[in-house]
């Protein structure tokens, strides 16, 4: 049976335009009204970490890649609601997080620091049984995001086991056809990529062609949720 696999970069919450709330329920609640088998998430607020099973239904693994910077993510949460447009993530930190159909069993959590220089980056992994090796990253744009992607596809081949599938999801802020790292995993079997810097690439199982959500998909009532669009495609 195909399984859904989905990525979004929340964006701290944040609409486009930023606003002076943050819309962090809405877009998990959007992002799950499907029942996706795998979701990955990046910019995740740290005091949502919490909320992310009671508003997906899903099983959550989290890892945090920025601490909030007065060391409490309730206080983040409250100073940043003064006025999210403007805070962003500077004192809520910022996670990544994988979210897991209920009846997907994983194992084995692991995390890897991908950039230390300027903002924290994290690629965060589970095993996922019948499934493969589920791997969730961010990486720094600009001319780091080549090596630090090679960074995430060394962390996740070398954490899979010998036959097992690799799904990598994430923000790779680096578009197909620049730099070293999208030719390397080419070499190493992975899918196509697709078109933008939002990312699922998949090796060792059938996957469909990557698709992006259009605008409509992600605006509720006026509103656009997020900078980037959430990015699927279906495994098996």
């Amino acid at each position: 049976m195909p399984l859904l696999v989905r990525a979004w970069n929340l964006f701290h919450g944040n609409a486009v335009p930023p606003e002076r709330r943050a819309f962090v329920e809405e877009m998990v609640r959007l992002a799950t009204a499907d029942e996706p088998a795998v979701l990955c998430l990046q910019e995740v607020p740290v005091w949502a970490l919490p909320h992310l099973h009671a508003w997906s239904g899903m099983t959550t693994v989290s890892a945090v890649a920025a601490l909030p910077r007065l060391r409490n993510a309730e206080l983040g949460r409250r100073i940043t609601q003064l006025n999210h447009g403007l805070f962003r993530s500077a004192f809520t930190g910022q996670a990544n997080a994988i979210l897991l159909a209920p009846a997907l069993r994983e194992r084995d959590p692991a995390t890897a620091v991908v950039s230390e220089a300027g903002e924290r980056r994290v690629c965060q992994l589970v095993h996922v049984e019948d499934v493969g090796l589920v791997a969730n990253f961010h990486v720094t744009g600009g001319a780091p995001a080549d090596e630090q992607l090679l960074r995430v596809v060394d962390f996740a081949e070398a954490r899979a086991e010998p036959g097992e599938a690799v799904i990598l999801c994430g923000d790779a802020n680096l578009l197909p056809g620049s730099g070293r790292a999208y030719g390397t995993l080419r070499e190493r079997g992975f899918s196509a990529p697709a078109p933008g810097i939002d990312q699922i690439l998949v090796r060792g199982l059938p996957a469909t062609p990557p698709v992006v959500w259009p605008d409509e998909r992600r605006r509720v009532g006026s509103r656009l949720l997020s900078d980037h669009a959430p990015v699927e495609l279906q495994i098996g």
